[in-house]
């Protein structure tokens, strides 16, 4: 069947009018399809119906024929709109529509494409016309704008900035008879979304989604299958999709990485005679940091040596593009999503034991006491002795036999202990003396390691150990780090600082008054330093609420971000701080390699490598686009390890488990499973039938009749009652309890009653 031939080539191609419409015979006085196309297209504002039929001088019978129309013109394939919007023509963009940003580039100039889409061509990108001098969006940011063509291209007024994802969510189907819904995978989601239209999703398939419809009737259209939610591989799978982490890499990228990766290093300073060594975590997916020392007259010399990834991505190219896009890798315990195609991550600019590559050299200087004396940077060629995983380095240096097995070598050879190691570790006790000293922030909170299987099944949640090993690399780092900023300023040359700044009033006094539920005092007329708090620390001792004490600490801080202005890092309790040494994974750290790479004349220095006059200009812009980048990556990851430990306890539901009261409400009592985390809930509704009255000053919940008393930090046996490896959610009961089901409403006798100084009789609603 010929197409119409007033049918614009981006229309779809599989679109056929149907054949009671081809009859229709031409309304007088309706406007042409050509005439309203032209209209739509030239409009100044949206274009409905009224304001077409308006435009024309329609009205009466002639309004229905133009409906008529423009639903034939929609079937064709020439316009499209959703219900209640205005029209506009396929291949086109809508006056007033949401866009999503993919891209900023080096000048600061922002894209977006539509976020919806549906034509055959590939969608536009618009560029965002922004009211401020700098962008104030990041990629991944929804934007509401006007939008107008322009020449070849279109631009885009930003109007409003959307919450990302509000709109769309993720879920998991499921079907009651004719009725599907859907399950959200976020925590705070406890009722089921009646589905519209599942597509080609089935019942158990994990799904994107977006709403439809308007409040109190909405419900959600299915728009993409990702499979089935329990595979243990999908637990980052959801992350990825809900916060829109880039995943694939852009044909052009990829190309970029596989020539550069052939690049000849050119004229380097050679350290491959020195036993370089990089100590890593046995999983690591990537090493860019390997260290080096020996003993002078008057203390020590230690080389940092760092992947000279500045080597290898340009700025202004297309992996240059892709990176700060991503801003920095993302770690999952199956999967890493990285910033730079692997090529370059896992390969050549990964410190290899036995292979040639290019470093940025940080060679130091430091005195018996560990103060640093002296620094210098220089472009080299290293050869990396080995790879080390934490674990054999710390056997290897207590003479241990064996060590963990999971390191490139598993033990490490005499030789390379005695020329290497031992060195380190006596360059390091000077380091920890300078670190003593300085009084940084020291709270021991553990983190959780997932370990997998080869098909991705989960054998262990465990926290890391804490060793000598991962002490010593994160002092040779810091050194690296600090020795970076002032290097660049004493060139007066750009840095990219990270900055922590000390805590607000507002969270001391917060922390003050949660300190008085354990009969501590916090003063806050006092200079508050890093040293306040470990000395805060000590006092709580070995206490059962010494973790929920050191996790409030950890609260009141301010988040570290970065930026070219200094504010120096209050947690490590030093005046400049930049990130130098992990440029594989990181965009800041990258920034700084070509900063120091033009400021030093670090050979080979061509104008390919260095910091831009642009970027320079745009630090503050792109400190804020890579902070944003790092909240998202980290509460990515976060969510991730949460979900793998509901699905490890998912087999253990029933089952008594030790955990640990972090929090008190008057709704119930948070707690965490000891020894793995994952926050879960108690409801009130399952503590027994007698009133408890909740303190909200001192946190805690206390039966009137039995005395007992609910409290942070207090540690107790609970019922595992549920486990949501979906959304991550745990829900504990007393053992005694009778399970009431997941989140139960409360009925008959209310059997809470708020505190505040005294007693008031405010009772909590059901839900």
């Amino acid at each position: 069947m010929a197409r119409s031939p007033e049918r614009p080539a981006s229309a779809r191609s599989d679109t056929v009018r149907p054949a009671a419409k081809r009859g229709r015979k031409p309304v007088p006085g309706l406007p042409s399809r050509e005439q309203i196309l032209d209209f739509i297209t030239r409009s100044d504002t949206p274009a409905g119906k009224r304001e077409i039929a308006r435009a024309f001088g329609l009205s009466g019978a002639d309004k229905i024929a133009l409906k008529a129309l423009l639903k034939d013109m929609a079937d064709e394939g020439l316009i499209d709109s959703a219900p209640g919007r205005a029209f506009h023509k396929m291949g086109g963009v809508p006056k007033v529509t949401v866009l999503r940003v993919v891209d900023v580039d080096e000048d600061g100039q922002a894209w977006a494409v539509p976020e919806r889409w549906e034509a055959a061509t590939p969608p536009p990108r618009l560029r965002l016309r922004e009211r401020r001098r700098q962008s104030a969006v990041a990629p991944g940011d929804r934007v509401l704008a006007r939008t107008e063509e322009a020449g070849r291209g279109w631009i885009a007024h930003p109007m409003k900035t959307l919450a990302r994802g509000s709109e769309q969510l993720l879920g998991v189907l499921h079907r009651e008879g004719d009725r599907w819904w859907l399950q959200g995978v976020e925590k705070r989601e406890r009722r089921d979304l009646p589905v519209s239209d599942p597509g080609s999703a089935e019942p158990g398939d994990l799904v994107l989604a977006e709403k439809t419809g308007r409040p109190p009737r909405i419900t959600a259209r299915v728009v993409e299958r990702l499979g089935d939610p329990f595979q243990p591989r999908s637990f980052s799978l959801v992350a990825i999709h809900r916060h829109g982490i880039p995943d694939r890499f852009a044909d052009e990228a990829l190309a970029e990485a596989e020539r550069m990766a052939r690049l000849d290093l050119g004229a380097r300073e050679d350290l491959r005679h020195l036993p370089i060594v990089a100590i890593d975590p046995a999983d690591a997916r990537d090493h860019d940091d390997a260290v080096w020392a020996e003993e002078t007259d008057s203390g020590w010399q230690a080389i940092v040596a760092i992947a000279d990834v500045s080597f290898y991505v340009r700025p202004g190219s297309a992996l240059d593009r892709e990176a700060r896009r991503r801003g920095n890798s993302v770690y999952f315990p199956d999967r890493v999503v990285p910033m730079l195609p692997e090529s370059l991550s896992a390969d050549i600019c990964s410190l290899k034991a036995g292979a040639d590559r290019a470093a940025l050299a940080c060679h130091l200087s430091f005195d018996r006491d560990g103060r640093m004396t002296g620094w210098r940077f220089s472009r080299a060629v290293v050869r990396i002795a080995a790879n080390i995983a934490y674990e054999d380095a710390q056997a290897a240096i207590d003479g241990v036999n064996g060590g963990s097995g999971e390191g490139d070598g598993g033990t490490v050879p005499p030789a390379l202990v005695e020329a290497a190691l031992r060195p380190l570790w006596g360059c390091w006790a000077a380091l920890a003396k300078a670190r003593d000293a300085r009084e940084p922030l020291d709270l021991d909170l553990p983190e959780r390691r997932v370990v997998l299987d080869e098909t991705g099944r989960i054998l262990s949640v465990a926290p890391r150990d804490r060793l000598d090993a991962h002490r010593l690399i994160e002092d040779f780092m810091i050194a690296a780090n600090v020795a970076a900023a002032r290097a660049l300023e004493g060139k007066k040359a750009p840095v990219m600082y990270r900055v922590h700044e000390p805590p607000s009033r507002e969270k001391l006094v917060a922390l003050k008054e949660y300190l008085k539920s354990f009969d501590l005092e916090f003063a806050l007329g006092q200079v508050v330093r890093p040293a306040t708090f470990n000395r805060l620390i000590a006092r709580v001792g070995d206490a059962d609420h010494r973790p929920q004490v050191m996790e409030q600490i950890l609260r009141t801080q301010t988040q570290a971000y970065y930026a070219p202005v200094n504010a120096g890092h209050f947690g490590l309790s030093l005046a400049s701080y930049g990130h130098f040494t992990s440029p594989i994974r990181r965009y800041a750290d990258l920034i700084v390699h070509r900063s120091l790479v033009g400021a030093h004349g670090l050979t080979p220095a061509t104008d390919e490598t260095r910091l831009t006059a642009a970027d320079a200009e745009a630090m503050e812009r792109i400190g804020e686009t890579i902070s944003q980048l790092e909240r998202r990556a980290m509460e990515a990851e976060r969510e991730t390890i949460d979900r793998y430990v509901a699905a490890y306890l998912a087999d253990h539901v029933g089952e008594l488990v030790a955990a640990r009261i972090t929090g008190v409400q008057s709704f119930g009592f948070f707690a965490t499973v000891e020894g793995l985390g994952g926050d879960g809930l108690v409801p009130v509704s399952t503590l027994g039938t007698e009133y408890f009255h909740y303190d909200e000053g001192r946190q805690t919940l206390t039966g009137e009749e039995s005395g007992t008393v609910y409290a942070p930090g207090q540690r107790l046996q609970l019922r595992l009652a549920e486990a949501n490896p979906v959304s991550g959610a745990l829900r504990f009961a007393l053992p005694d309890a009778v399970d009431t089901g997941p989140f139960p409403a409360r009925s008959g006798r209310p059997r809470v009653i708020h505190r505040r100084g005294r007693p008031k009789n405010i009772r909590h609603k059901s839900r």
